[in-house]
């Protein structure tokens, strides 16, 4: 079903313990980008069989991608990824915020949800305000209201699940309260879609993104969702061809969502396979898969947790397949090095996440085992001796 997954690295089978990263990708997905490459025709633009063949395929998935998110296909707009449905996000909203406004984030967010809007901060002079979090990586909710009361912003941007430590926030209570003070709520989802179900109705966010790599999908496709009102109040990211209603050299009408957000020609084939993902993964039992990767995650943390001179960053408690942890005395890049050696491919470093690691006191950062559906208990134990041989070897 994945065939990376049956590769040796270093002469050992391949443990892939880094999917907050990317996931490998199962033949179904595969076959899919391969089918739209077999055949190309651009879409959007042609009267003849082929092209309105791969029109009719790629509306298709806009409509399967948004049934599964519990939206409506017209607020669907397809992307390069999570970090570039942040930054239309970021554009789209820029003339909305004014001198004196706040952006709130939390402490937890990947730079693709913090250096946009520090960015939007600085040009309009708005403020950036940043949730602390506590010492087990989780948002401080009494902090949450006091900001609402104190400092109401005018644009809450969060994570639906931390890449660095599977802290899983909140987002439905959050962003009820954010919006009854008028606040719009972006989400960034990239970690999220792996693992929890997304009702984007249910969250009563105003947009979220996500990558369908982080899904076992293609590299290079992402999905920004946002309310049709807040779409129509959005400007373009960018502009060119298949965005418009009209052009003169006199003036252009810009055409509506989603169109509007599409310019250029998309990744024809990456977004059959983002179907194709969406289908892979509406197909599984997803309670049964949760209940596996939360084996994982509690067999990894134990595991850690007995191992002298090894701290595990965060408590576990509404936590995704994530775990953090550092070795004293090592670096996370060494611990990662050692690990390689022996087949097991993690994360080491500040994953994205250098403020996140400043707050924590790592300044190394962490090493992170991230898991999916397709990781063993085996692999988990292989990744403990791993870093048992590890810590002896720099002891």
């Amino acid at each position: 079903m994945f065939p990376a997954l049956q590769e040796f690295v270093n002469e050992r089978a391949l443990a892939y313990l880094d999917n907050a990263s990317t996931t490998q990708k199962p033949q179904p997905v595969i076959d899919a980008i391969v089918r739209g490459y077999s055949r190309s025709a651009n879409v959007h633009r042609g009267v003849y069989a082929w092209s309105a063949a791969a029109t009719m395929a790629h509306e298709g998935v806009r409509a399967r991608v948004a049934a599964w998110l519990g939206a409506q296909p017209n607020e669907l707009i397809f992307t390069a990824g999570t970090t570039d449905g942040l930054n239309l996000a970021c554009h789209g909203l820029r003339n909305l915020v004014r001198t004196g406004d706040r952006i709130l984030i939390s402490a937890l967010e990947h730079h693709a949800n913090l250096v946009p809007w520090q960015w939007l901060c600085g040009e309009r002079g708005a403020e950036l305000r940043v949730l602390p979090i506590d010492g087990a990586g989780r948002v401080r909710r009494a902090a949450f209201e006091s900001e609402l009361r104190h400092h109401p912003p005018r644009i809450l941007a969060i994570s639906h699940m931390s890449n660095a430590l599977g802290s899983i926030l909140p987002v439905a209570w959050m962003a009820e309260r954010a919006r009854s003070v008028g606040a719009k709520v972006i989400v960034d989802g990239a970690q999220a879609v792996a693992h929890l179900p997304v009702d984007v109705g249910a969250l009563g966010c105003d947009a979220y993104a996500f990558s369908a790599h982080k899904m076992f999908g293609p590299d290079g496709v992402g999905v920004f969702w946002a309310r049709s009102e807040l779409l129509d109040e959005m400007q373009p990211f960018r502009r060119g061809g298949d965005m418009i209603e009209s052009v003169s050299f006199q003036d252009t009408v810009v055409a509506p969502a989603p169109a509007k957000f599409e310019a250029g020609t998309p990744p024809i084939a990456g977004i059959l396979g983002l179907g194709a993902a969406v289908d892979f993964v509406d197909g599984l039992d997803r309670e049964g898969i949760a209940e596996h990767e939360s084996r994982l995650l509690e067999r990894t943390r134990s595991g850690l947790e007995r191992i002298p001179g090894v701290r595990v960053i965060g408590d576990g408690e509404d936590q995704g397949p994530v775990v953090s942890f550092i070795v004293d005395g090592v670096h996370p890049h060494d611990v990662g090095t050692v690990l390689d050696r022996e087949g097991v491919a993690v994360r080491a470093g500040h994953h994205c996440a250098e403020p996140l690691m400043d707050a924590l006191k790592l300044e190394g950062g962490t090493v992170r085992a991230s898991f999916a559906l397709y990781n063993r208990l085996e692999e988990v134990e292989r990744l403990l001796g791993a870093v048992e041989r590890a810590r002896s070897l720099f002891a």
